[in-house]
């Protein structure tokens, strides 16, 4: 028995490689658990009032820029930059999953181009809602988040040209980044959240999101995710051990700070507002 338990550890394969894989599993799981939840965050908040015809009670008990009944072009802007963000949250991270990409590859070509199209529509009706219809806390605590959106349009044409020039390595690379760009907003909420629980409470933020930490994180909302994709795809072509022991742990460090991101959010921000949203409506 214990020669057998002996051997069967043996035969477990610890490497850098092997957490590696762990490490971006780990994240996929957490960042659609987190995703689907943001998606429910979305439809309770949002939609679930507009369909019932209960804005002004959903507004009464959680206040949120932008949410009114009004019928005007602001408001379509507003609800046609949020109401999206339920399927793309729902059916984005799908697109980074491989066994998906080969099993149904149809599934994945109309997914990732109603994904592009969603993300490209928000983008845009995201920058307008922020510099035409001023829903925004404060304008320099909004340069992180229009950066992000000015790349989003750039990241999806290369993918989209990428696919259609059948380059799929290249389209790869571009359609990651896409993805991580369209979801930055929602990044910056983990990043956010998170970083209150560590620090346990503010720490260089302030209440219109201008403070050093709220600006450095909103940045970081995408570039920092950005960048390990790319540390990561550099350290899968290196041979040394060591090398790749540090783009493990690159990895793993960009798990944990979903994971982090992930929970505070849910806790301190998602779970709550959904409860006090439902707790109207129902």
């Amino acid at each position: 028995m214990i020669s057998l338990t002996v051997n069967k550890l043996r035969g477990l394969s610890f490497n850098a490689d092997s957490t590696l894989r762990g490490a971006i599993k780990t994240w996929m799981v957490v960042a659609l658990a987190g995703q689907w939840a943001f998606a429910m965050y979305i439809l309770s908040l949002y939609a679930l009032p507009l369909l019932l015809g209960a804005v002004d009670k959903a507004e009464a008990v959680s206040p949120s820029q932008g949410l009114n009944s009004n019928i005007d072009l602001n408001s379509a802007m507003f609800f046609a930059h949020v109401l999206p963000a339920i399927l793309m949250a729902i059916s984005g991270l799908f697109q980074l999953i491989p066994n998906v990409r080969t099993r149904y590859p149809k599934f994945h070509r109309y997914n990732g181009r109603m994904f592009f199209t969603l993300g490209l529509a928000g983008a845009l009706t995201g920058l307008y809602l922020t510099w035409v219809t001023g829903h925004r806390l404060s304008d320099i605590g909004s340069l992180g988040v229009t950066v992000n959106g000015i790349l989003i349009p750039i990241a999806i044409y290369f993918a989209w040209q990428a696919a259609v020039k059948k380059r799929f390595a290249q389209h790869q690379r571009f359609a990651v980044h896409s993805f991580l760009l369209v979801n930055g907003v929602w990044t910056f909420r983990l990043y956010l959240m998170g970083w209150y629980i560590v620090n346990q409470g503010m720490n260089g933020n302030t209440l219109t999101l201008d403070g050093p930490a709220d600006i450095a994180l909103s940045f970081a909302s995408f570039l920092l995710p950005m960048a390990i994709y790319e540390v990561i795809l550099w350290g899968k072509k290196q041979r040394k051990e060591s090398i790749k022991w540090v783009i493990s742990a690159v990895a793993c460090f960009g798990a944990l700070i979903t994971i982090i991101g992930v929970i505070a959010a849910g806790m301190m921000m998602w779970l709550p507002k959904i409860s006090r949203i439902l707790s109207v409506l129902v």
